[in-house]
């Protein structure tokens, strides 16, 4: 196909967002192209709400008539398998709590599609996130969407000024209910369909999946845990006292209540997960506080702040948020002092910062300081 000047490239997973984001712009007239990703095989599974689902896949291709545009599928699983799920698996097998969908949407959907998308002639990439781009005085900014429960601007937080120049974001300023009754009114096949699955890749239990990808691999992750994968972990107290044992390490997260194969007589939490002895650390809830963090590869959209940052961090994706002072370590790292203690601050999950509904960057947590 050849390119038309403005066209945007929409990428369209069969769900209600990506479907109302291609119908708005085909509806305002935009030239648009219509790209699904063909990320993981899910061929044998009949459910809606996986990616690169059949059904989904064909809800997509239908919308894309419906809105009179043309449509394309796009083989990305290796791009996928590199830069997301491998990832995902190795730090679960490190003892860390991933985010996968932040590493999507930097590496793959405005990184890997946008470069794809501009192969074919397109000049930005629009998805359905609810997240708002605010053009500042510095350039474009990314805050948060209009509606607050669906705001999705926290796994974007990777994301530079130049791919925010290239990007569109058409259902930020709208609430959930209003872009279903624009599908309803516009009778895409799409309107009534759920919420996609948050983990697209993992068609049933994560840990299940994480013990396959790592039966799969063979040795220990990059010669660094000395233990057996299938090994049951020991469950440990604050002291180093042996409770019990339980699953492998890789199956337990921070926070985690549930399912620690150990009876005490009283509510344990996991405190920590040290995979290179095999060990989980168990203690009570208030030991899950933490004042501190530390973080790696820190991000800012647009320039550094001269010193330390006053901020509004969220430490996971539902986090209210509180307040922080950021500092800048050399090498790419962080320390995040917290106003008041936070709980369950999960190494591998991401640190991401506000001031106001503006996101200013982030950073991945290495540690939560008790």
């Amino acid at each position: 196909m050849s390119g038309t000047p403005g066209m945007t490239a929409v990428a369209m997973s069969g769900g209600l967002d990506s479907s109302v984001t291609a119908w708005l712009l085909a509806q305002q007239g935009v030239p648009v192209v219509g790209l699904s990703m063909l990320l993981w095989d899910h061929s044998g599974v009949e459910a809606h709400g996986r990616c690169c689902g059949a059904l989904d896949l064909g809800d997509a291709r239908r919308v894309a008539q419906q809105a009179g545009i043309p449509h394309y599928t796009l083989r990305m699983d290796q791009e996928f398998r590199e830069k997301v799920v491998d990832p995902f698996v190795d730090d679960y097998l490190a003892g860390r709590t991933p985010s996968p969908c932040v590493r999507c949407n930097t590496f793959i959907k405005f990184d890997a599609l946008l470069a794809r998308a501009r192969g074919l002639g397109a000049e930005r990439v629009a998805t359905g996130h609810y997240a708002r781009i605010v053009e500042g005085p510095g350039g474009p900014e990314l805050h948060r969407a209009v509606d607050e429960a669906k705001d999705q601007s926290y796994f974007l937080f990777e994301l530079t000024r130049e791919q925010l120049a290239a990007s569109l974001f058409p259902l930020g300023g709208l609430r959930k209910p209003e872009v279903r009754a624009l599908a309803r009114a516009a009778g895409l096949v799409v309107a009534e369909k759920g919420e996609s699955m948050e983990l697209c890749f993992v068609a049933g239990e994560v840990a299940d999946f994480v013990t396959a990808e790592a039966a799969a691999r063979g040795a220990p992750v990059e010669g660094t845990h000395a233990v057996p994968r299938a090994a049951a972990a020991q469950l440990v107290d604050e002291e180093g006292s042996v409770l019990g044992s339980g699953a492998p390490y890789y199956r337990y997260t921070v926070g985690q209540r549930r399912g620690l194969g150990v009876a005490a007589g009283r509510r344990l939490y996991v405190l920590e997960v040290l995979p290179e002895e095999n060990r989980v650390v168990v203690g009570d809830e208030e030991a899950l506080d933490c004042r501190a963090l530390r973080g790696e590869r820190l991000h800012w959209i647009g320039e550094p702040p001269a010193g330390d940052a006053e901020v509004t961090v969220r430490i996971r994706s539902r986090h209210a948020g509180a307040p922080a002072r950021v500092k800048a370590l050399p090498g790419g790292r962080a320390e995040v002092e917290l106003a008041a203690p936070q709980r369950s601050i999960a190494p591998g999950q991401a640190a991401v910062f506000y001031d106001g509904s503006r996101v200013l960057g982030g950073c991945w947590i290495s540690e939560g300081l008790r």
